[in-house]
């Protein structure tokens, strides 16, 4: 399969991180975090930015505890994993990205301060992270 443009998603129950990578400049940019309907994905905003991008790859940052057991919500990202492959019938990557948002976290502190206003800019950048790196192992 020849993969061109990658959709990411950092999912979480109250919002999720989008980002757009391609493998041709082997770079992710973060694009939108689209806040979840009575902690479900917003599936129409989800269908529009595959529209948009028409992505040859989707992939999805599965969290995991630190020692790597699974957590809550690596369940539910592997779930919404499922449905985004059944949905769009796309092929979907899942990615390990238990350090994405401390990373993203981290490299936003360097230009402004967190609060609640940020967390929207981390959620997209974890998932230009979880891009990035799936990029990184996959040239």
């Amino acid at each position: 399969m020849n993969v061109n443009t990658v959709l990411g998603f950092d999912y979480g129950e109250q919002r999720i991180g989008v980002a757009v990578g391609q493998t041709i400049t082997a770079s992710a940019t973060p694009l939108v975090t689209l806040n979840a309907i009575k902690q479900k994905p917003d599936w129409l905003k989800i269908e529009a930015l595959i529209n948009e991008w028409q992505p040859d790859l989707l992939i999805v940052g599965i969290p995991y505890y630190l020692d790597g057991r699974p957590s809550e919500m690596t369940l539910k990202a592997e779930r919404f994993s499922r449905q985004l492959e059944g949905r769009f019938n796309l092929p979907v990557n899942n990615v390990n990205e238990t350090l994405s948002s401390f990373e993203a976290e981290q490299e936003i502190q360097k230009k402004m301060k967190i609060n609640q206003h940020n967390k929207q800019e981390i959620d997209k950048m974890s998932a230009a992270i979880i891009v990035q790196s799936w990029l990184e192992h996959n040239q």
